[in-house]
């Protein structure tokens, strides 16, 4: 398997992802500088968390018009997953390639903590080692983390099978008291319609070795190197 992190002035999570990849796949992912018009021929893309731009203008907006992204919208296109993480959720909706729209927290304030998530959609390359229902615990970072799409678009979602993980407590129970940042319906992560590009704003990368606390965001790079290989 060959994967591909995308560089952006103010990335901070490039090399995270970059390690978690090469732990899964035994190989260093490329890394692909903004600027860059071309991509090689690889099997995921990975859009990673950061401040691209310094979050200027709007988060995910300036890095959304990066010449990179250009390739990454036509491989998108053309099938190939791509994993949007963080700040990288931000860019690919800012992009195009998913709907809605990752606003400013409810409460106004940077978040940076633990959170578990339900699985919601375990038929995609990205949690084909997670059990629908079950629960998995990722950090978050953000200060613009908070999910907005219209009522429509939200129901589309649902109806497709397109929300990916929900934000929970350690039981699977979702509320208002488990919504970190006001996200509509506490969705955490959603899909694109066949499902072979993921937008998530907590941290898989943050917890994939169990000398960091947990390896449950492991299971989401070892088994893309599985579904891909």
């Amino acid at each position: 398997m060959k994967a591909a992190v995308i560089v952006f002035p103010g990335s901070n999570c490039d090399r995270d992802v970059a390690v978690a990849l090469e732990a899964s796949m035994g190989s260093k992912p490329l890394m692909v500088w903004h600027r860059d018009t071309q991509l090689p021929a690889v099997d995921l893309i990975v859009v990673p968390g950061g401040f691209s731009y310094g979050d200027y203008l709007r988060c995910g907006a300036m890095a959304a018009h990066s010449p990179i992204m250009r390739e990454v919208k036509a491989r998108a296109d053309a099938g190939t997953p791509v994993l949007g993480i963080c700040n990288g959720f931000q860019i690919i909706t800012e992009a195009g390639l998913l709907p809605g729209v990752l606003m400013r927290n409810a409460q106004l304030k940077f978040i940076c903590k633990d959170v578990h998530l339900r699985v919601e959609a375990a038929d995609s390359i990205f949690a084909r080692n997670f059990v629908k229902g079950s629960v998995v615990r990722f950090p978050i970072a953000h200060a613009e983390g908070n999910y907005f799409a219209d009522q429509d678009t939200l129901d589309r979602l649902e109806g497709e099978g397109r929300v990916a993980f929900r934000y929970a407590d350690a039981e699977g129970k979702v509320s208002a008291e488990t919504n970190p940042n006001g996200s509509a319906r506490n969705i955490a992560g959603v899909y694109s319609a066949n499902k072979r590009v993921l937008g998530l704003m907590p941290h898989p990368e943050r917890l994939a070795e169990a000398l960091l606390g947990g390896a449950d965001g492991k299971l989401m790079f070892d088994g893309l190197v599985e579904a891909l290989s």
